[in-house]
């Protein structure tokens, strides 16, 4: 390949082990697409478990070595020599999150005439370390190969997070009431009900967040894909499940139990609610779009060390906001994230505030640029002068 060789002619490689949950592979998935359908790259992903890749895409047959989904080559990472042994090394290869490529694909890399362009894909961070070790080189210890480090963030200097193109168009174009009688079997409520989404990992301070809802004077409408929080609803509402399909009502709280929302029309659901609760990271970053008020519930760590991840996103989510609203989102966050009892009231009587905070911070985020266009722009430059 010439070193006049267009970036849309680049092939990628993306290697992605599933650690837990559906982060990993949710990221992967969304770079995936996003570098074939808007760039025009060749991509392929190659990941270990299917399985939990099917739950975000169903058009994914987990029983399969080898298929194409939106115009993506699909390989089960299977075992440790398979990529290097039976493929062609690409022109560009993405290690997700650290995840350790096959010391033979790393061989057949440095035999390549053109070295690939190297990127470890990091997790998202709002610490202010992002900007100093965002594109990084670090040389092989072994092999004549530098691999750089790649940090999306929400500051200059980083490398931004995933957003398609098309995301604005299609929020603006949402048809919120076709959507509730599709997905919930329901009209629309009226205005004067809280609509709030709840995606979460288990958490202890649910039920009194749920008793909080129940007993409020504003009545709260609950929408619960089904997950690992669903156990926790069946057991508040006296039920022994909370599936797909299921509803509840007690004082001022109704639920419903949606089925696992499939990645493409996970947006919708932060369309359709007033404030979203998230987890992770992709949902983390999908609801920043959404341009709602909303609660993360960060992936726990040992010895407490997610917190301080927690703390730097506040910092910059909660900027230009003023005293009591800062104050009373950071205790909201902190609350969930199980250091003391959430206060819903205290939390809620900066709606408005909070919702004009949102508009704000997309429109900020968006100036740092896209994940996948600054990515796309480190790797035609380093393959240009390789």
């Amino acid at each position: 390949m010439s070193a006049q060789t267009a970036p849309s002619e680049l092939a990628c490689d993306i290697f992605c082990a599933v650690i837990d949950n559906f982060g990993d592979i949710g990221v992967c998935w969304r770079v995936a697409r996003q570098l074939r359908t808007e760039h025009g790259w060749r991509v392929r992903l190659l990941v270990d478990d299917l399985k939990v890749f099917h739950a975000l895409c169903p058009e994914v047959d987990a029983t399969l070595a080898r298929q194409h989904a939106a115009g993506v080559t699909i390989e089960h990472w299977c075992e440790p020599t398979h990529a290097g042994d039976t493929l062609e090394i690409a022109d560009v290869v993405i290690e997700a999150f650290a995840c350790e490529i096959p010391h033979a694909y790393v061989a057949v890399m440095a035999r390549r005439p053109r070295k690939p362009v190297w990127i470890n894909l990091e997790y998202l961070s709002g610490e202010d370390l992002v900007a100093d070790f965002h594109l990084r080189p670090s040389p092989h210890p072994r092999f004549p190969l530098e691999k750089s480090f790649f940090f999306p963030g929400f500051g200059p200097g980083t490398g931004g997070v995933i957003k398609e193109r098309d995301l604005d168009a299609r929020r603006a174009n949402f048809d919120a009431a076709a959507w509730w009688c599709e997905r919930v079997g329901i009209e629309r409520p009226h205005s004067a009900k809280t609509v709030i989404s709840l995606f979460a990992y288990e958490n202890p301070a649910i039920d009194a967040l749920l008793a909080q809802w129940r007993d409020g004077d504003a009545p709260v409408v609950l929408l619960v894909p089904e997950g690992r929080i669903s156990g926790a609803l069946a057991r508040f509402f006296g039920l022994p499940t909370f599936a797909a399909g299921a509803s509840a009502r007690v004082g001022a709280l109704e639920a419903h139990a949606l089925g696992f929302v499939e990645q493409p029309r996970f947006d919708e659901l932060l369309w359709a609610a007033d404030i979203n609760f998230v987890r992770g990271e992709d949902s983390f970053v999908r609801a920043q779009w959404a341009a709602k008020p909303f609660v993360w519930h960060i992936y726990p760590q040992a010895d407490d060390a997610h917190l301080p991840k927690l703390d730097a996103a506040l910092d910059h989510y909660t900027n230009g906001l003023a005293d009591a609203a800062r104050d009373a989102m950071h205790l909201f966050w902190h609350a969930w994230n199980g250091t003391s009892t959430p206060d819903w009231r205290d939390f809620w009587t900066h709606r408005r505030e909070l919702e004009a905070r949102a508009l704000r911070w997309a429109d900020e985020l968006a100036r740092i640029g896209d994940l996948a266009d600054n990515l796309v722009a480190h790797a035609a430059e380093s393959h240009l002068d390789a």
